[in-house]
């Protein structure tokens, strides 16, 4: 599985997580086998134009994501995610990747519902 969230730094699993996952300027990749880290990598986000939110999720579809997680989304994006199969999670609590892949792997993050996205998107 491959999990993506965007980062304030280019840190791995040391990154600060970013605030809005179509402007924050690093995606920070993680490849999980088994239940275990099998690699950690970033890529800089290629752009985010304001409302076009298409370009946004196309980013991270072309990153080969099957997840993303993020402390907020619009209701659009989250559906463009949901018609290409990528899930979206919800962590607006975790500061760095690490505490995020962490609560991941103990299942203690939930797919966002569509009733918790962004009102401003």
């Amino acid at each position: 599985m491959r999990v993506v969230i965007p980062t304030s730094t280019p840190d791995g699993l040391m990154a600060k997580r970013g605030a809005h996952f179509g402007k924050a300027p690093f995606y920070v990749i993680v490849d999980i086998e088994d239940g275990e880290i099998k690699d950690v990598d970033f890529v800089q986000n290629p752009g985010h134009a304001g409302g076009a939110c298409g370009n946004a999720v196309m980013n991270i579809k072309n990153l080969g994501a099957d997840a993303l997680i993020v402390a907020g989304i619009g209701a659009r994006p989250l559906m463009g995610f949901k018609e290409l199969g990528i899930k979206v999670y919800f962590d607006n609590v975790s500061t760095t990747v690490k505490e995020t892949i962490e609560k991941f792997l103990k299942g203690e993050i939930e797919e966002i519902k569509p009733e918790n996205t962004c009102g401003l998107h």
